[in-house]
């Protein structure tokens, strides 16, 4: 049925409750086809209500005895009505053939139902759009969520990452200074421990130095009786010793245990120690390569030493030159003044060669001075370099980041450079020598956590999206099983009443995971509410229909019903055991039902019952009222 806008409340006052009646000629309160062509007409320049409803054949006579007409001339025109006609007004006024009015003031709740379905209509239209907007908007906040979440996620890793290598940082700074405490500690208490230990090897030489005496004094006692005290004083003596006794031997264990982790400890220092040893037998290397370096400074003194006999040599020529000369001025008389002159010369020469060679030897002795000097602080740089570097020599250039062409610093500004880095190196403490084994373990575990940690966001990720998929499926079969169970629930409820509507409705979320179930329920002649607003039957015969809805979902061989007739008068009755019938023929389930109903029995198939023939003995009985209805009937 279809009704103009603005008319719902004309049409509701015209039927009333009559318009939830079915065509169902089988139901018990239905519309049924007549035959109107006699009836009287309305009276004049009223127009019929069926000209703006567009409503099923049966309801066409109802339509046509109906008037539109305007409040002001109803009443007027109510006296010219014949029997059957009404006249209803656009704003839900009733005027009836027999006198009947009602003003559209009245609650009508089918004029309220018939406003809410073009309503309904008119959202159902509006609804796309909605969704479409919905489905966007519902888009762009996942792939935000997604967003912040991911930003989320790599801002705690990256605080996670630096938290863990603070703590790493710190701990390598405690287990610094702890060792170092701990080795203090440990040489002191081994002091400690040694004189404990002489003091305690004293008390017990002479602990057990009194001890023989007492066993000496008590051995030569002749008589017992008359020593019975000093014998108790001896005993408590004896008792007080063995107990001082007991005493030092438990410190002497302590004291041992505690030696023993002091040889640990010392085992660990001598570990140190060989570690010392083998820089040593570098530096012993680096020496070698210095010796060697020694001997080629050595070879090249000896081929500068070669240079006084060359000039020696040259001094002999000259000398026999000199020789020459005194032979040729003898054989040369006449030629004395040029021998002479020539002598003269030759001395000259010869002087200046004497100069020369003293000049020579002069800057000989000095040469070596300065090659001795040179060795001298050559030897001693390269041991302070050695000694502050750990290097060659050849290497400092390359670790002070000098180059060959560039000028030398600032000497102020190297030796302040200089005194700050020792500072902060006295600052910085004993080096760890494990800190490199210590940095290589740190950082495969820091991997292994990686690892771990990767390995737990893809697990993470996995068991969202397997968790994302089974609400997915879940939602998909949570809603195809609720709309079976709504359907059956809808037509078991109008088959249980006779009429009527119900249905069930999700709550308080738009998520069928998280949603609440209402069940609207309205019985013939009754407005829909909640089920907790109806009467006691009809809970009962509403929560019949959900119970028999859902069971007809999935059906079993065997259903078992107790007592489910027990809060139903008789009528109802009637109508459980017709729902019981037809889901008998629909379904293949035996249906075993324990009441004690009469009715319900005599709908039944077979009956087994228990009967007390005589008093204390209890027996079985079966009847199967089908066989006897067919021998009541062949009888």
């Amino acid at each position: 049925m279809k009704v103009d806008s603005g008319f719902e409340a004309a049409l509701g006052a015209a039927f009333g409750d009559d318009l939830d009646a079915p065509v169902d000629p089988a139901a018990p309160m239905h519309w049924s086809l007549v035959d109107g062509e006699g009836d009287a007409a309305l009276p004049e320049g009223v127009e019929p209500l069926a000209t703006h409803v567009a409503a099923p054949a049966v309801l066409g006579r109802r339509l046509r005895l109906t008037g539109l007409v305007s409040r002001e001339d109803g009443a007027r025109l109510q006296a010219l009505l014949k029997p059957g006609q009404r006249l209803v007004s656009r704003e839900g006024d009733l005027w009836r053939w027999d006198g009947y009015a009602a003003a559209a003031d009245a609650p009508k709740a089918a004029a309220q139902r018939l406003a809410s379905q073009n309503r309904l209509a008119e959202l159902d239209g509006q609804m796309g759009g909605a969704r479409e907007n919905v489905a966007t908007a519902k888009a762009a906040l996942d792939a935000a969520t997604a967003a912040a979440r991911s930003a989320e996620e790599a801002e705690k890793t990256a605080r996670d990452t630096w938290r863990h290598a603070q703590r790493e940082l710190d701990q390598a700074r405690s287990a610094l200074a702890n060792a170092e405490r701990e080795l203090n500690r440990t040489a002191a208490r081994r002091s400690a421990l040694a004189e404990a230990q002489a003091r305690l090897a004293s008390g017990i030489a002479e602990s057990e130095a009194g001890r023989d005496a007492a066993r000496a004094s008590l051995t030569n006692t002749p008589a017992p009786e008359s020593f019975a005290e000093r014998l108790g004083e001896s005993r408590n003596r004896v008792g007080a010793d063995r107990t001082a006794l007991a005493e030092a031997r438990a410190d002497f264990d302590g004291l041992a245990r505690e030696a023993q982790v002091r040889r640990n400890r010392l085992a660990a220092i001598a570990v140190e120690r060989k570690t010392w040893t083998e820089r040593a037998a570098n530096a012993e290397a680096q020496i070698a390569t210095l010796t060697t370096r020694r001997g080629e400074a050595d070879e090249e003194k000896t081929r500068l030493s070669e240079e006084p006999a060359r000039i020696e040599e040259r001094r002999q020529s000259l000398l026999s030159e000199i020789a020459a000369a005194e032979g040729t001025r003898a054989e040369a008389a006449d030629r004395l003044a040029v021998g002479e002159a020539a002598q003269a010369a030759a001395d000259k020469a010869a002087r200046e060669a004497l100069d020369l060679l003293a000049e020579a030897r002069e800057q000989r002795v000095r040469a070596e001075e300065r090659v001795v000097a040179a060795r001298e602080r050559l030897a001693e740089v390269t041991q302070r370099i050695g000694e502050a570097l750990d290097c060659p020599p050849h290497e400092a250039a390359t670790i002070a980041e000098l180059k060959p062409e560039a000028p030398l610093p600032n000497l102020d500004e190297i030796e302040a450079r200089f005194e700050r880095y020792r500072q902060e190196r006295e600052r910085l403490g004993a080096v760890n020598l494990r800190a490199e084994a210590e940095a290589q373990e740190i950082g495969q575990r820091r991997d292994q956590l990686t690892g771990e940690r990767d390995d737990l966001i893809a697990a993470i990720q996995r068991l969202r999206q397997g968790i994302m998929s089974l609400n997915k499926e879940g939602r998909e079969r949570l809603v195809a099983a609720f709309d079976t169970v709504n359907a059956h629930f809808k037509r078991l409820f109008t088959h249980l009443f006779g009429g009527g509507e119900a249905e069930l409705q999700f709550t308080d979320s738009d998520d069928p995971l998280q949603a609440g179930l209402e069940i609207i329920a309205r019985p013939p002649g009754k407005k829909p509410q909640s089920m907790t607003l109806l009467s006691g039957g009809e809970q009962a015969l509403t929560a019949m229909s959900l119970i028999f809805a859902v069971f007809l979902t999935n059906p079993a061989p065997i259903c078992v019903l107790d007592e489910v007739d027990a809060p139903l008068d008789d009528a109802n009755v009637e109508r459980f055991c017709n729902l019981l019938d037809e889901m008998n023929r629909s379904t293949d389930t035996r249906f075993l039902v324990i009441t004690h109903n009469p009715i319900t029995m005599s709908r039944m198939n077979r009956l087994f019952g228990v009967t007390m023939a005589e008093r204390g003995v209890s027996q079985l009985v079966s009847v199967d009222l089908a066989t006897a209805e067919r021998f009541r009937e062949a009888g």
